[in-house]
């Protein structure tokens, strides 16, 4: 993609949006749609440590059991060890000793059961007998249930001093009504403080949000660290803001505001919920930018004698200005010059910022006509890889002036910039170049994004190289 043309609609048809300024990001306002508020960590889980004191106790204390030829430090270690090890891994949210009680019993039996195993088999003159086992079996259940017992109150005595902001995402009515019901249960340690809906209901009830603006207003000004989705459509109508608030530091989850569709393992005010992940940050990333650097240097170091031809071609076709650099968009949306081979020459500087395509393509020299076909000039773009402007594979970046209109007409656009643009993408490898639909681009690239690996990059790679040969231009 060049510097001129006219902007395609979202049907992939050329139409004249008549701005006439070159002047880049436009302010925000209601129109303007979501924008990733300031990255913030996300919220601090609880410390495992008071449990953690609590199960070391309480097996100290079943080590007091055992008789004095049996209490020897290996052994009380050996008890403590399995006791850690084996202690229940349960949710924060549990609401009393109760609820796990079974698990800390199991546990603590099967950690008995190791040490006597032990002893039988290093030395059987201090195995355990089936009394020693009960009596500490007993001992160290009851002092784990009044740890963690208190511990939990404890707990949930925080929750009700300082629940967390939340911000209810779906249809006004139904939200309304969720948001009701988790206001009564402050137990839970959740409370909604917004709804987010795309139409104000009229009734009372919380505040309805209907403007980016005013989401990341609520967002700052109450510290929300947790979003409730209470309607099925809400993940595919409203998947750019879901996934700015991931981004932003939030808990996503998602209640079943009905009757239960599904088996979950937590439960909201009496609501079956489930975390959804929606974060753009994964494991491998370090894998890609290893990808990039090995595949970039490798192709300078192979392509040099090409990239030479092509820089004299240039230069004989066209006069001096071999190289042409070009400020565009990347991660986070930070912007940085990008570098191709100058195979067409703008008018004015308006025309390289305002226009989508190039115009008059047919005037430009064979040569040049040939180079985009085939996407040579895009070469000089290997070295934005190996400086880590760009990646091999991610959105292609774009130009501010169409950043800043793209992101008002199309609501996924903003987040195509959770990650490192690319020279090619999945949106390319399915023939989104020139001027196709930039609706149908978003949803590749956003779709690329959600579902990384380091294998889907290099499928995307090795299906470039094979369409590297037919003439659809850049």
């Amino acid at each position: 993609m060049t510097a001129e043309s006219t902007v395609p609609s979202p049907g992939g048809q050329a139409r004249d949006l008549g701005f006439s300024s070159v002047s880049v990001l436009p302010p925000r306002g209601p129109a303007a749609g979501f924008r990733f508020p300031a990255r913030r960590p996300p919220a601090r889980p609880s410390s495992p440590l008071p449990l953690l004191t609590a199960d070391l106790v309480a097996a100290l204390a079943g080590a007091l059991a055992l008789g004095e030829a049996q209490r020897r430090p290996l052994v009380v270690a050996l008890l403590v060890a399995a006791s850690i090890l084996l202690r229940p891994q349960t949710s924060a949210a549990v609401s009393g000793i109760l609820d796990e009680l079974p698990a800390v019993c199991a546990r603590i039996g099967v950690a008995w059961l190791v040490l006597a195993a032990a002893l039988a088999a290093y030395d059987t003159d201090r195995a355990l007998g089936p009394a020693t086992l009960v009596l500490g079996f007993l001992l160290q259940s009851a002092a784990g249930c009044v740890g963690r017992g208190a511990v939990r109150r404890q707990q949930r005595l925080a929750l009700l001093a300082r629940p967390r902001a939340a911000l209810v995402v779906g249809p006004a009515a139904t939200a309304q009504r969720v948001a009701a019901a988790v206001l009564r249960h402050p137990g839970c340690g959740v409370r909604p403080v917004g709804i987010v809906a795309e139409q104000p209901d009229g009734g009372e009830g919380l505040p309805v949000l209907t403007t980016g603006e005013a989401v990341e207003r609520a967002l700052v000004q109450n510290g929300v660290s947790d979003i409730l989705i209470v309607h099925p459509s809400v993940r595919s109508r409203q998947g750019p803001l879901l996934r700015a608030l991931a981004e932003s530091g939030c808990a996503v989850w998602e209640i079943d505001a009905d009757s239960p569709s599904y088996e979950a393992g937590e439960r909201l005010a009496g609501f079956s919920c489930r975390r959804l992940v929606m974060g753009s940050r994964r494991r491998g990333t370090a894998g890609k930018r290893a990808l990039d650097v090995a595949v970039s240097g490798t192709l300078l170091l192979l392509t040099g004698p090409l990239l030479l031809g092509c820089a004299v071609a240039v230069r004989l076709s066209g006069g001096p200005g071999v190289v042409f650099r070009q400020e565009r968009i990347g991660k986070d949306g930070k912007p940085f010059t990008l570098l191709k081979f100058r195979t067409h020459r703008p008018v004015n500087a308006h025309e390289a910022a305002t226009r989508w395509s190039v115009a008059n393509e047919q005037d430009m020299p064979w040569l040049c006509r040939l180079m985009r076909r085939t996407s040579l000039d895009e070469l000089p773009q290997l070295w934005n890889v190996l400086r880590g402007d760009m990646s091999l594979v991610g959105p292609r970046p774009e130009r501010p002036y169409f950043v800043g209109k793209f992101s008002q007409t199309y609501p996924g656009y903003a987040a195509r910039h959770r990650m490192r643009t690319g020279i090619t993408g999945l949106a390319q490898v399915h023939g989104l170049r020139g001027d196709t639909s930039i609706e149908d681009r978003c949803r590749f690239d956003n779709a690329y994004i959600d579902n990384w690996s380091l294998w889907q990059d290099i499928c995307i790679l090795l299906r470039t190289a094979a369409t590297l040969v037919r003439p659809t231009g850049s």
